[in-house]
């Protein structure tokens, strides 16, 4: 998961931009970059840190024009401590191109070699957007076969990439003195949407509040497998270019990684919360007698929706119980462990008055690694909680992610080979209940009946893209052990 940004302008973008990344700042906290173009030169600055660690005055003057992208990073594959892998990524041929990537490829390890061995192609990163950006150069390159480029030709080389390239991508680049280009994968796993501005400007980003917080009217978003090309002076082209394709964005987008405010695909993000407080309801019942249930307390940020939904429902009185520190990075991405465990208490206080001698119902949007469960529920308890229950509004993850999101390791899974039994009695609550499955499915899909389904294999174990064996969950698992050892190594004090 990374947040990614373009715009075409008819005035400088540097501003523009910076401020899409600070609303898109949540879903990555690793890193940041911008590019801009101007007279067909290229002036890019990215490193780690924050937005706003990121870009100093200085950074923003040396970032001229009116069209550019830029991104927040969230590593999930590569090197998440080299800055080279921070993005955007540029080749030089043909035209120059620069390119930003939300998502994870399924492929990466087969397109390197064919890269290398076949298009004679240099990749000097570990990072799969780094060979996505390569792929989609050697494409355009064959497709315009040296004449001068049009969206026929972009477009026949997005069909391309969708042939070879396996896995999740919202991408968009910038083709040096030809415009912004563009494409959602087949699936549509990853969010993509486009809007434009009085003045004329457009604008594409991962969630409508990037478009609403830069006053832009959200149009539409990027169908899967779609291309969309922006030209300089503003026109906008697009074109299906993938042999099928079909609407399965993540359902871990609505439960925990979009922002509330955001509509995705159709599907308001408060709105999925709140019917998962719905369902969820159906289940605490049957667990714990809401008169055993003195208060429901969410485990801020993205659980308030579906405990406030639940509360209603219940007739149980709703009270904030946890005080959250909003200078502290959110958890659940922050790279390695060791900066998890250290943050929870950073991150989080308890106001005693909540919970002593009450039984409290705490929920929690998703229940991943179970660490942080585990020091919260502890936190009520010293807090003088008399029974502390806990709910989760996403059913138990159960299987790696391999579309972007940070849970790549089955022994990171604290729902992987447990049963809820024993799931509870590690977190150390008096009742753990979960969503359904299929019940969380149905509550956010009925939002938007054109939603075909839902990418949704951390909880069911199935991967929508029809590629992943348990050989390569196993290589993916090996790759992210050393590199969460990495992470810890270098895990802020």
């Amino acid at each position: 998961m990374c947040g990614i940004v373009g715009v075409v302008s008819h005035a400088p973008v540097n501003q523009l931009i910076y401020d899409a990344l600070l609303l898109l700042q949540h879903r990555g906290q690793d890193a940041a970059g911008i590019v801009t173009q101007q007279e067909r030169k290229f002036f890019m600055h990215k490193a780690k840190g924050m937005v706003r660690d990121v870009f100093r005055t200085r950074n923003m003057r040396a970032l001229p024009g009116n069209i550019g992208l830029g991104q927040v990073r969230y590593p999930t594959a590569g090197n998440a401590a080299s800055e080279e892998e921070a993005q955007p990524f540029y080749v030089n041929a043909p035209f120059g191109i620069v390119m930003v990537h939300n998502g994870n490829l399924t492929n990466a390890h087969q397109l390197r070699h064919e890269l290398a061995d076949t298009d004679h192609r240099h990749t000097n990163t570990e990072s799969d957007s780094e060979v996505l950006l390569n792929v989609l150069a050697h494409e355009i390159a064959r497709a315009t076969s040296g004449a001068p480029l049009t969206s026929a030709e972009v477009f026949a080389a997005v069909r391309a990439v969708h042939r070879r390239v396996k896995g999740s991508y919202a991408v968009i680049a910038l083709i040096a003195g030809y415009g912004l280009l563009a494409f959602r994968d087949p699936f549509g796993i990853r969010p993509l949407c486009i809007g434009k501005a009085a003045d004329g400007s457009t604008m594409l980003a991962s969630e409508s509040v990037a478009l609403e917080g830069t006053l832009h009217q959200l149009e539409r978003d990027i169908a899967p497998g779609e291309a969309v090309f922006v030209h300089l002076d503003g026109r906008i082209e697009a074109a299906q270019c993938a042999e099928r394709s079909s609407l399965h964005p993540c359902v871990f987008e609505y439960v925990y990684l979009a922002r509330p405010d955001s509509v995705m695909d159709g599907i308001s993000v408060y709105q999925a919360r709140l019917n998962m407080g719905e369902t969820l309801a159906k289940r605490v019942i049957s667990t714990v007698p809401p008169s055993q249930i003195d208060a429901i307390i969410p485990i801020p940020e993205s659980s308030r929706p579906s405990a406030m939904q639940l509360a209603q429902l219940l007739g149980i009185p709703y009270r904030e119980g946890f005080v959250k520190n909003r200078y502290v990075g959110r958890t659940f991405i922050m790279p390695g462990q060791g900066a998890r465990k250290k943050s929870v208490r950073q991150k989080l206080n308890a106001i005693a008055s909540e919970f002593k001698g009450k039984r409290v119902l705490l929920v929690d949007d998703s229940i991943v690694r179970g660490t942080t469960s585990k020091e919260i529920v502890q936190m009520a308890r010293d807090a003088g909680a008399a029974q502390v229950y806990l709910a989760s509004a996403a059913p138990p993850v159960r299987h790696p992610n391999v579309y972007g999101i940070d849970m790549p390791t089955r022994a990171e899974l604290i729902a992987h080979g447990r049963t809820v039994e024993e799931v509870r009695q590690w977190i150390g609550c008096d009742a753990l209940i979960y969503q359904d499955v299929d019940a969380m499915k149905q509550a956010v899909g009925r939002i938007n009946p054109q939603v075909v389904g839902f990418e949704a294999s951390c909880f069911d174990g199935v991967y929508i893209t029809g590629d992943i064996s348990d050989a390569e969950v196993t290589a993916l698992n090996e790759g992210r052990n050393s590199q969460a050892q990495e992470d810890d190594e270098d895990a802020p004090v």
